[in-house]
């Protein structure tokens, strides 16, 4: 009986008893062994594309290519798979050429199966690991490069340009949008390429936690502060020293903490639920909402005070529906993403199911988007995302609505008459309430109203009610 799936192991050994002694051993505890007997064939074989390895062992001594040699050509060709040596001379300065050259640890013989087998697990896990720190490496230049904020149209290069100038600074951000525009994408490019990008970055949503558990999770609490703290646990700001607090809907936080959270900012320190004394911080707060704050603030709901100190810099994400062509381009975007996934052949967008994805006014935005994306990838069969493929309010687009028929004639009409008619097609479909029609578009109700004043003639009457 064999052992779960190990690894790949590439095994080259002269001794052709040894060989087919350890291969067995090692295939029972899961391993898939290539066995070969010269250094010059494994060489051969991982310099193309014909064979990868989690971890290459090696004799030390063999005729033609030493594994000394062979340890110093990989390190050159294929530094991520870590080699094991095996050799007869277990002395201190073999092993220290062995390191030297390349190997990543040594085993000597006569071998156990069971040191052996410990000796390649953790070079497996070192790999491993080494690749996450290189997937992590790549997440953090995406963020940096601006890879997570996709897109040409005029709006985000606009944006992009003021995320660069604000990274750089140490001042307070209040980042706004409707919801799905990517508030806590922004704040991650923000801190990606400020000087505390090395630090943490901690984010917290003020809408998901009831008021007692949100005041433990920012300041955290001492031992017995209540039934059952039984022991200290920092918060959140001491969780993010020298780095970055992202506090998502802001304007949700209750009117308690925020006098709590106002003097945090004031005085640069935390006292921890049940504590006595104060505990100094270093955290840049970059804070987000999809609410008209001023609208909390003249209705009581939120501290005039604290805004202030949070909309030192102001950011407003645009919507999707005003990015153009940018809704391709995020859209291939999520393809590339969603398409790493095991046994998945899509590639790309048919040309109609793009026309489809351009008419829509995705409501919920980007995160509409992506989620109309990756249920996409999931159903399709074929290379190409087929108009089949989308969700029906999207696939329907073009039957149910005028700016369909404008493209089903051969012509294209302007992302922003595609607004203006989908957001009065809602409105009407609710008899008017401009308060649920701003719901269902994801909008604030000042955000509406003002853009149907925009609309409007100079003698049209207002559209809706309140």
């Amino acid at each position: 009986m064999t052992d779960p799936p190990t690894g790949q192991l590439i095994f080259i050994e002269d001794d052709a008893a040894l060989r087919r002694m350890l291969a067995t051993a090692l295939e029972r505890r899961g391993w898939e062994v290539v066995a070969l007997t010269r250094a010059e064939e494994a060489l051969e074989r991982l310099d193309g594309t014909e064979l990868d390895a989690d971890v290459v062992l090696t004799d030390l001594f063999m005729p033609g290519l030493g594994g000394m040699e062979l340890c110093r050509r990989l390190r050159e060709l294929r530094p991520e798979i870590p080699v094991v040596v095996l050799t007869a001379f277990g002395s201190l300065d073999t092993a220290i050429e062995a390191i030297r050259a390349g190997a990543w640890d040594f085993v000597t013989k006569p071998v156990g199966v069971d040191a052996l087998s410990i000796a390649l697990d953790r070079a497996r896990e070192h790999r491993s690991l080494r690749r996450e720190v290189r997937q992590l490496r790549k997440e953090i230049q995406g963020w940096a490069g601006g890879d997570l904020l996709t897109g040409e149209s005029e709006a985000m290069r606009t944006l992009r340009g003021l995320v660069d100038r604000v990274a750089v600074s140490e001042a307070s951000v209040l980042i706004r949008g409707e919801t799905g525009t990517g508030k806590e994408v922004v704040a991650r490019a923000i801190h990606a390429r400020s000087p505390r990008a090395g630090r943490p970055f901690v984010a917290l949503s003020c809408a998901a936690l009831p008021e007692a558990l949100l005041e433990s999770e920012l300041f955290g609490h001492v031992r017995g502060a209540f039934t059952g703290a039984n022991e200290r646990r920092p918060g959140l700001f001491q969780q993010a020293t020298g780095g970055t607090l992202f506090l998502d809907e802001i304007g949700e936080m209750p009117m308690a903490l925020q006098v709590k959270l106002l003097r945090v900012l004031q005085e640069r320190s935390v006292r921890p639920v049940g504590g006595d004394r104060e505990i100094p911080i270093d955290v840049r707060i970059l804070s987000a909402t999809h609410r008209a704050l001023e609208e909390a603030i003249e209705e009581g709901r939120f501290r005039e005070d604290l805004w202030f100190r949070l909309n030192v810099i102001q950011i407003d994400l645009p919507p999707l529906r005003d990015r153009g062509h940018d809704v391709l381009a995020l859209a291939q975007r999520f393809v590339q993403e969603f398409a790493q996934r095991p046994g998945c052949v899509v590639r790309g967008i048919s040309p109609e199911a793009a026309r489809r994805l351009l008419a829509w006014s995705w409501p919920g935005n980007v995160r509409e988007l992506r989620n109309c994306i990756e249920r996409a990838v999931a159903l399709t069969t074929r290379e190409e995302i087929g108009v089949e493929d989308l969700p029906p309010r999207v696939r329907e687009m073009a039957s149910s609505s005028a700016p369909a028929t404008d493209l089903a004639a051969g012509g294209f009409v302007a992302l922003a008459e595609l607004e203006r008619r989908y957001v009065l097609q809602v409105l009407d479909a609710v008899g008017g309430k401009r308060g649920e029609a701003a719901r269902i578009l994801g909008l604030d109700r000042k955000t509406l109203y003002r853009r149907l004043q925009e609309w409007a003639g100079p003698n049209d009457p207002p559209s809706g009610d309140l």
